[in-house]
């Protein structure tokens, strides 16, 4: 059983919310059902769960009065065997994007607050319109990815004790021993092939086998697919699938910035904007914008018109590049921009999954690249990546210009410091 780190954020909604449902997001197939149905099962006596997907009926529940009494009514009449046990009952509404009455009714049962209630989607954005009203107030919303770094460290069996250890080679700036770096680099690769989609890591720790992955990851893709058609209007859908398709030719241009002639000659804003803002709101991408200049607070200085465009998973990823590409990232053997932009969207990966708002900086001038700046303590904190060892111009041009109390280079090779600058391994990330 994979262990995620959603479950302790559960638990502490649990204990901590006042007349407050939950409402996790997230993409499809990342884990959300089977996380919150543990949960349930070991939470509380009694579980309630009702997918409004795989039951388009139990929509009726919802029709009507959304007093919570009717709710509790109905919900006895279409759901099977069911018990309410007050203060000590889960009801589970998944795919709460497919019943919009649904989410308008939280509210009313955080007002009852008799029985917790979580609710889960992955087309929430989509389908606000449709919504009478958005329970501000009585909703706590909570993100989230498939598993990230340190859970599939876990997965591999790399426990907290491991992970600790070498997590003070980092506090101490000290170079990792040979050997624990070469492992953990290992390790690092075959997150960049296997991802974090949990039903892709469970294959690959039941065979070891790449190519049974692989063939996942393919399935996966098609059940996105599948989304694509269910929940698109039909002239969007194929730009939507040309749009995310066009992602690994993005990421090997030397510079990654998302351009709509590369996803077709005619591409331009006004043909593909909404195909991007859909793929956002699926949680099938996540983008990254650019700033006018680095500075404290960075939203204020982003330029809406450059943006980078990075696949949620890095395995679903690297699947899109073929399993070639993804035998030659496992032997290290894989050389070209593309190398550069695929480790670009494995340390986005790795920052946006533990809750980093991140942006980018390019100059005006073209002479000066930061894969990513985030902020702490009110600082913009640099952060430049080499898929390889290599001069890092631009991160000491920035360092000169801005003065950061701190600037991160992350590389395959080992810890180093020179200055302000901290040169990490790219599994290190893990840590900032």
């Amino acid at each position: 059983m994979l262990k995620r780190k959603i479950y302790r954020a559960l638990l502490h909604w649990k204990e901590t919310k006042k007349m407050e449902c939950l409402l996790v997001k997230g993409a499809r197939q990342i884990g959300k059902t089977f996380i919150i149905e543990r949960f349930g099962a070991e939470q509380y006596s009694s579980y309630i769960y009702i997918n409004f997907y795989k039951n388009p009926e139990h929509k009726a529940i919802f029709d009507g009065s959304l007093e919570a009494e009717e709710i509790y009514k109905k919900i006895s009449l279409y759901v099977r065997n069911i018990r309410f046990v007050p203060h000590d009952t889960l009801i589970f509404l998944d795919e709460i994007q497919d019943c919009p009455n649904a989410r308008t009714a939280l509210k009313f049962l955080a007002i009852d607050d008799r029985y917790d209630v979580i609710a889960s989607g992955s087309m929430l954005g989509l389908h606000y319109k449709e919504m009478a009203s958005i329970p501000v107030g009585y909703e706590r919303t909570m993100d989230m990815f498939s598993l990230d770094f340190e859970e599939f460290l876990w997965a591999m069996g790399k426990g907290e004790e491991a992970i600790g250890a070498l997590k003070t080679y980092f506090e101490h700036r000290e170079k990792v021993d040979s050997g624990i770096h070469e492992q953990f680099m290992g390790l690092l690769r075959e997150y960049l092939v296997v991802g974090g989609m949990p039903e892709a890591v469970n294959i690959f720790l039941k065979s070891n086998n790449y190519q049974d992955v692989y063939a996942t990851q393919k399935k996966i893709m098609e059940s996105y697919r599948e989304d694509i058609k269910h929940y698109a209007s039909t002239p969007m859908r194929q730009k939507i699938e040309d749009c995310y398709r066009s992602i690994p030719r993005q990421l090997a241009k030397e510079y990654t910035k998302f351009q709509y002639k590369v996803v077709s000659k005619e591409g331009n804003a006004r043909r593909y904007e909404n195909c991007l803002n859909w793929l956002v709101d699926a949680g099938m991408i996540a983008l990254c914008f650019n700033v006018s200049t680095p500075q404290f607070p960075l939203v204020a200085y982003e330029k809406p018109e450059q943006f980078k465009a990075y696949v949620t998973d890095i395995g679903l990823l690297t699947s899109l590049y073929g399993y070639e590409t993804q035998a030659t990232l496992l032997k290290n053997t894989l050389t070209g921009p593309a190398k550069g932009g695929i480790y670009e969207n494995l340390v986005f990966d790795m920052l946006i999954k533990r809750g980093f708002s991140l942006n980018y900086y390019k100059n005006d001038r073209n002479t000066q690249e930061i894969e990513f700046l985030y902020t702490r303590d009110g600082n913009v904190i640099p952060v430049e990546v080499k898929s390889k060892n290599g001069a890092t111009l631009s991160l000491n041009q920035f360092l000169a210009d801005f003065h950061p109390p701190c600037a991160y280079k992350l590389v395959s090779g080992n810890v180093g410091v020179s200055g302000a600058k901290v040169t990490l391994p790219l599994y290190m990330a893990l840590f900032l």
